[in-house]
């Protein structure tokens, strides 16, 4: 079954045709960072104005590397929310049109969702053991949770009370004056060096337990059992405030503050990740989002889990915002209630969307 997938969530103008979720026959992206580099930072209504001047040719590109025509497509998926609403309209709408215009089923897509079925794309159905924890960071994002079988929609576990990881890293870069996107930056930068104060991890456990000890230490004893964590949410605005306070200071040196930043993200993301995976029986964890491109989480996870396996998206390109993710969980979505979209029903674009 061949589906076109649709992404405009943010500042990424994505088209894709995927064959049966796994297959990624095209995925064409029309990146708008060059342009939000310039005021560090993504601008709302440009982003919107420049999803429309590139949509449809993004699509053609995509029908034409795959091969295929839209007679051949057998359904659409769109990403319809969460995401900034002026750009979300530009894919719904022309989803809407492509849809009403063909008569073909319309697919409604949750961003995380695709996302998280980034890791089933250019893999086999024998590879993937139930049940799995998803971890999604990203510049909007950070969700934790639990997909118990192949068709199931994810349990969250928990979420970003505040700053996503992937904001916080764009906002630190701006501070220390490393340019946008901030994740590849402070990546970059931060190599090889350390040598700095060590920085807050909000490990979000009840006062009465965190006010006595440290927060390398409320880590080391989460990871060894001698804490139990119970909320699985998390909270990054703190760290950014502090990183800010130091740079006002001006008694900092931006390699080794960079380091300690990352270090810190990455500790609380991939101590949470595997507490939960070990909680909820885990066979498989899991990583994704444009965060889970980042090499020092992808390590510390992996070197935590042990002997759990570990998964992220085979390509760095379905770690970012790409219409493959959504026309795969587009097309899990409809193999689990085919009616439901037989209807001919059109689809609003929704900034707030929930699982």
């Amino acid at each position: 079954m061949l589906f076109l997938g649709i992404e405009s969530s943010c500042d990424e103008t994505a088209a894709a045709v995927v064959r049966d979720g796994w297959e990624v026959l095209s995925n064409e992206i029309a990146s708008q960072a060059e342009q939000h580099a310039e005021t560090g930072g993504v601008v709302p209504e440009v982003a919107a104005r420049a999803h429309v001047g590139v949509i449809l040719p993004v699509i053609d590109r995509a029908l034409s590397t795959a091969n295929v025509e839209m007679k051949d497509v057998d359904a659409i998926a769109v990403a319809n929310g969460p995401g900034l609403a002026g750009s979300l309209l530009s894919g719904v709408v022309t989803a809407n049109t492509l849809a009403a215009f063909t008569g073909k089923p319309l697919v409604g897509t949750h961003h995380i969702l695709g996302h998280i079925r980034a890791n089933w794309l250019e893999r086999d159905a024998a590879e993937i053991n139930y049940p799995i924890v998803t971890l999604t960071v990203s510049g909007g994002h950070n969700e934790l949770v639990l997909i118990r079988d192949e068709h199931a929609l994810p349990e969250p576990l928990g979420e970003t009370q505040d700053d996503a990881a992937g904001e916080a890293f764009d906002k630190v870069a701006r501070l220390l004056g490393l340019g946008y996107p901030g994740g590849p930056a402070i990546e970059k930068v931060a190599k090889g060096s350390a040598g700095v104060p060590e920085l807050p991890r909000a490990w979000m456990l009840p006062k009465d337990i965190s006010r006595n000890f440290s927060s390398s230490e409320a880590g080391e004893r989460l990871r060894d059992g001698r804490l139990t964590l119970t909320n699985f949410d998390f909270s990054f605005s703190g760290l950014k405030s502090e990183v800010r306070r130091r740079v006002q200071t001006g008694d900092f040196h931006t390699a080794a503050l960079a380091h300690e930043f990352q270090k810190a993200v990455v500790d609380v993301l991939a101590t949470k990740l595997i507490l939960a995976a070990q909680q909820f029986d885990a066979a498989e964890i899991h990583l994704a989002g444009g965060v889970s491109a980042n090499l020092c989480l992808r390590e510390r996870v992996a070197e935590l889990a042990s002997e759990l396996p570990v998964r992220f998206p085979v390509k760095m390109s379905y770690c970012t915002d790409n219409a493959a993710m959504i026309a795969g969980a587009g097309y899990f979505l409809f193999q689990k209630d085919p009616a439901k979209y037989e209807t001919g029903e059109l689809l609003d674009a929704e900034p707030n969307l929930r699982f």
